[in-house]
């Protein structure tokens, strides 16, 4: 399989442009579709059987369990970050081994614990940018991994971003039925 093949399995939707201007309508969208995204994981894995949960959606990537219990991880962090920057004043948050995460013990366990952060998760998420000011929009939290300020209103498109791209990953991995082995 040669790059440009496995760069088009690993970002199926293409990676996060962040919008040159960021209006209000596109905040919505985002907001839109990280509220629709656990009934969106719901839908796509819940009649799954374990041989299909863990289909891979490339070579060397994650079964569609670990993209799951991924996906719960992350967002967890998702909204850590939002509350952070919402009650301090830049902070520095802290990023987490995505690759270890998905070694652990729990990444072997079924999927509904996770599904049900996911559902909590994006409630809570929903409830709180839905609540954000222009102000609030434009508060940043430093991300060291990237070295670089990141505002709330670009990390709400790159959190819908993720949930999107995760989604494809499910999908691939159906596809292609986790042929990567």
């Amino acid at each position: 399989m040669n790059t440009n093949d496995l760069y088009k399995l690993k970002y199926p939707i293409g990676e996060f442009k962040k919008p040159e201007i960021i209006t209000n309508s596109q905040i919505n969208t985002w907001i839109t579709t990280m509220e629709d995204f656990p009934k969106s994981i719901i839908s796509i894995t819940e009649k799954l059987s374990k041989t299909e949960l863990n289909y891979k959606y490339r070579p060397d990537g994650w079964t569609i369990k670990q993209v799951v219990h991924h996906c719960a991880d992350s967002h967890i962090n998702s909204l850590l970050r939002f509350k952070l920057a919402l009650t301090e004043n830049t902070p520095t948050i802290r990023p987490y081994f995505e690759d270890r995460f998905a070694k652990l013990k729990d990444y072997d366990e079924p999927i509904n614990t996770s599904i049900s952060i996911l559902v909590g998760v994006h409630k809570k998420l929903g409830i709180l940018l839905k609540s954000l000011s222009d102000d609030d929009l434009k508060r940043e939290f430093v991300h060291p991994e990237h070295s670089k300020h990141f505002s709330l209103e670009e990390t709400i498109g790159v959190y819908a971003w993720h949930s999107n791209h995760h989604l494809a990953h499910i999908e691939q991995a159906l596809k292609f039925r986790g042929d990567f082995d």
